[in-house]
């Protein structure tokens, strides 16, 4: 039981990935605050953690709204004695298959704003709680590489590129204060992509195609390193990217 005794916010913990993640994070010890804008998809989770012997709360939070993240974060430090993880999943809804030279303005910045927006709120209102308790461990998504020839990601890699350079501003910041920032990276969780989405079976088998060990990574390999690195086993990791895309991304 590696997090016994943590707290950990999840926003988007009703997503396929924030779901898993919270699920290693409960497996691990932790008692899971999952935030997000569907109570439904929440409470499927939260329930799931809780017949394994987890705890779990729900809140339903606009993870973009100021006052709110602030107000939530602010609560789970009052109740649970602190904020111990801190991990963003939302959505950024960004725009994908369609080539830059035919998007919209509209649809690359957007997603852009919102992602960079989300994660500055997210992080500041988890940073303040870590720096007065000198400890905690903020994670983010990502994936940035090198843009794969024949697809049209839209401002994907530029959202990645956008919190790397976050990450690595806020790590050198709360570094003095105990407290730590990690990426995880993927090459792509084909077990994220809704079922139903054009071409869902080809985009798995092009992600699986892509890495050196022909597979990609599963929702449970996202859960088990992420529940590893907000752990005290990775203590010294701070200011750095997790691989876990089985090659597809060459460090």
């Amino acid at each position: 039981m590696h997090l016994e005794g943590k707290n950990a916010v999840i926003y988007g913990g009703g997503g396929a990935i924030g779901g898993a993640v919270a699920e290693a994070f409960a497996r691990e010890g932790a008692q899971v605050f999952l935030a997000g804008r569907t109570a439904e998809k929440l409470e499927a989770v939260a329930e799931r953690i809780r017949a394994a012997g987890g705890t779990a709360h729900i809140a339903r939070l606009d993870a973009l709204d100021e006052r709110a993240v602030e107000q939530h974060a602010d609560e789970v430090a009052a109740r649970a004695g602190g904020i111990d993880i801190s991990f963003n999943l939302i959505s950024h809804g960004d725009v994908q298959g369609t080539p830059m030279a035919e998007m919209r303005l509209e649809d690359y910045l957007t997603p852009v704003n919102t992602a960079v927006r989300t994660t500055f709120l997210t992080w500041r209102a988890a940073a303040r709680h870590m720096v007065r308790q000198g400890s905690g461990v903020i994670l983010a998504f990502g994936g940035e590489g090198d843009p794969p020839r024949g697809y049209h990601l839209g401002a994907l890699q530029t959202i990645f590129h956008a919190i790397e350079a976050m990450r690595r501003q806020l790590a050198s910041e709360l570094g003095p204060h105990g407290a730590r920032v990690v990426t995880l990276r993927t090459g792509g969780v084909p077990e994220s992509i809704p079922q139903g989405f054009p071409r869902r079976e080809a985009i798995a088998d092009s992600i699986a195609a892509a890495s050196l060990l022909g597979r990609a990574a599963t929702l449970e390999d996202v859960g088990q390193v992420a529940a590893f690195v907000a752990s005290d086993r990775a203590r010294t990791m701070t200011a750095a990217t997790v691989n876990i895309s089985a090659g597809a991304l060459i460090d």
